[in-house]
């Protein structure tokens, strides 16, 4: 019996716009692009362990007062995302998605390693045929050694 390999359907568009967000803000951390975060999530509420933050200078602001950045300009981290799941209402023109993240953090003293895994909750809505994310919350489940990473009083 020969079994022919089951090839995916290609994702609809409105999926990979959402995948591309998604991304886009984990290159931005990890780029030390603050000023980029804020734009990405300018018409979005941020909700981390300090409580939401709404609009683009808010949020570029809790980004900058948060995070160390080393001489190379960025975190010198690596945010990597998994188990994404988007439920699209493409009629209203809205989404919802849930992944897992892991951020990893490298620095001549301190070897390659995770320093924090969690989930991400996210809601977007579209205008003009572009998406764009409403709402983004983050909920830290596991940490390592963050000390190099956040600022102190934001652990």
């Amino acid at each position: 019996m020969s079994v022919s390999p089951r090839i995916p359907a290609a994702d609809p568009p409105s999926y990979r716009a959402i995948e591309n967000l998604i991304a886009t803000y984990a290159e931005l951390v990890d780029d030390g692009d603050f000023a980029g975060l804020g734009a990405l999530l300018a018409n979005a509420t941020f909700t981390g362990a300090s409580g939401p933050v709404t609009g683009r200078d808010a949020i570029e602001k809790m980004f900058q007062d948060t995070l160390i950045i080393y001489d190379d300009g960025t975190p010198r981290t690596r945010h990597i995302t998994t188990n994404i799941a988007i439920e699209v209402d493409e009629q209203a023109g809205t989404a919802t998605s849930r992944s897992y993240f892991t951020a990893m953090q490298a620095l001549p003293e301190l070897p390659l390693q995770p320093i924090a895994s969690g989930r991400y909750h996210d809601r977007f809505r579209r205008r003009d045929d572009q998406w764009f994310f409403v709402e983004r919350y983050v909920r830290v489940d596991l940490v390592g050694d963050i000390s190099r990473h956040l600022r102190r009083g934001n652990s």
